[in-house]
């Protein structure tokens, strides 16, 4: 990410908040994330050595508020911000083209990962599809799924056989029977036939 504050600015932006209330460093954490919009959160190892310098300068003093340092700016601290009275308006419009340049930044971020995301997702269904077609079923290791899945496309291909044959039959016949050559025994012979076409398949199946 970009530089938020040029040199020297971020000291006398601390110095700013320091004149509308003291505070203590998580509060001027807190308030330069909320001028940014969330945007721009400093860490405290970028803060507190810069309200050390100030404190040496003598531009802010400290004080212990039970567990938390208070910071307060001083005398000297605001003539320091008065003399700098055009710096300061500068800085205010560098904060926001700042936080416009964050926000362009962030919602940039946020297309790419999403493009990102939605091509990981692409390439992950691509690799799902190619594994499966690369890995017959037959190869996994369930128990019996192999045998199974021989029995379904047997199954399945024998449903076609059949319904193929009886379209192939009802059509012959038909033929037939237009030139009226189906005789009577015609039916008690394909019973019969059926009869032993089915015997038969029953008993390999029972090998």
């Amino acid at each position: 990410m970009t530089p938020v504050f040029a040199h020297g600015s971020l000291r006398l932006y601390l110095l700013s908040l320091l004149a509308e209330q003291p505070r203590h460093g998580y509060e001027l954490i807190q308030a330069l994330s909320d001028r940014f919009g969330g945007t721009y959160i400093p860490s405290a190892g970028t803060i507190y050595p810069r309200l050390a310098k100030l404190e040496e300068e003598g531009l802010v003093t400290k004080a212990t508020d039970g567990r938390k340092t208070v910071y307060e700016i001083t005398a000297a601290g605001r003539a320091e911000l008065l003399a700098r009275e055009g710096d300061l308006d500068a800085i205010e419009t560098e904060v926001t083209d700042s936080v416009r340049r964050l926000a362009d930044e962030v919602r940039f971020g946020v297309t790419e990962a999403m493009k990102s995301l939605r091509a990981d997702l692409a390439s992950a269904k691509r690799q799902a599809r190619d594994d499966g077609a690369a890995t017959p079923p037959e190869a996994t290791n369930e128990p019996g799924a192999a045998t199974r899945l021989e029995s379904n496309r047997a199954l399945h291909e024998a449903d076609l056989v059949l319904n193929e044959f009886r379209q192939q039959l009802r059509a012959d016949l038909r033929r037939s029977a237009a030139r009226s050559r189906v005789p009577a025994t015609t039916v008690p012979e394909l019973r019969r036939q059926l009869a032993e076409v089915r015997a038969g398949i029953l008993a390999s199946l029972s090998h």
